[in-house]
């Protein structure tokens, strides 16, 4: 298992590597994020002794239970990626280096106050549709002409006081050419943009945007995060 885990991490890093330089970017402001649902404390800590520190969880539960077993690890970073429940947000605040998935405001809230009374300040990232699936969350951003209507939910994230808004986040349609997946990296890059340009006053710097199937052109789109899982931990048992 860790053999084929050593190979599968260093040449996901070469690809990354590879793949900036040809965009012109510098690899060291891309960061890889090691998606670990579903697999073992084990193959954590084996991704771990590879120089691994970034893990990214779906589940809140699961996580945590990983970062208890784990807590000897000294220097892992925790993200949260997967949908969070309203009522699981007192379990997400405080206890993971960056939320990749706050899709509204009422979580925003609610995070917030949890994120209060923990005495921290969470890290977020704001998700958006930008495929227009259903089957996808986060705001609603698939079609720019109507994104001044995003303006006073947005306003109202940035009004909490123990969030600070670092960037953004989204998912693209599942298909087996990486180049499908384009279309919505770039939408997610101009969102980028006109987010910055309308409210300066926050930190819009990182894009969360590039799985397995995908990253490549995640990258040549401006990705700085990368949430990848299968290409560097092997299917799940």
């Amino acid at each position: 298992m860790s053999e084929g885990l050593k190979i599968r991490y260093k040449q996901v890093l070469e690809e990354i590597e590879s793949a900036a330089r040809s965009a012109g970017r510098d690899p060291e402001q891309i960061k890889l994020v090691v998606v670990t649902k579903g697999h073992s404390f084990s193959e954590i800590d084996a991704l771990y002794q590879l120089g691994g520190r970034e893990i990214g969880e779906n589940r809140v539960g699961e996580a945590l239970e990983k970062q208890t077993v784990l807590e000897a690890l000294e220097g892992l970073r925790w993200h949260m990626i997967g949908h969070i429940q309203s009522r699981k947000a007192g379990e997400v605040a405080g206890n993971f280096a960056l939320v990749h998935s706050l899709d509204s405001v009422k979580l925003a809230k609610r995070l917030d106050r949890y994120a209060q009374e923990a005495g921290v300040v969470q890290e977020v990232l704001l998700q958006f549709n930008v495929s227009g699936e259903e089957s996808k969350s986060g705001w609603e951003a698939w079609d720019e002409p109507a994104w001044e209507g995003l303006r006073p939910e947005i306003e109202a994230v940035l009004a909490c006081e123990h969030l600070r808004v670092r960037g953004l986040m989204a998912m693209a349609p599942y298909s087996e050419n990486p180049e499908d997946a384009r279309p919505s990296f770039a939408r997610l890059k101009r969102l980028q943009v006109w987010l910055a340009e309308r409210f300066p006053e926050a930190d819009w710097s990182e894009l969360s945007m590039g799985m397995s199937g995908d990253f490549v052109p995640a990258i040549e789109e401006g990705a700085t995060i990368l949430r990848i899982g299968t290409a560097v931990m092997g299917p799940r048992i």
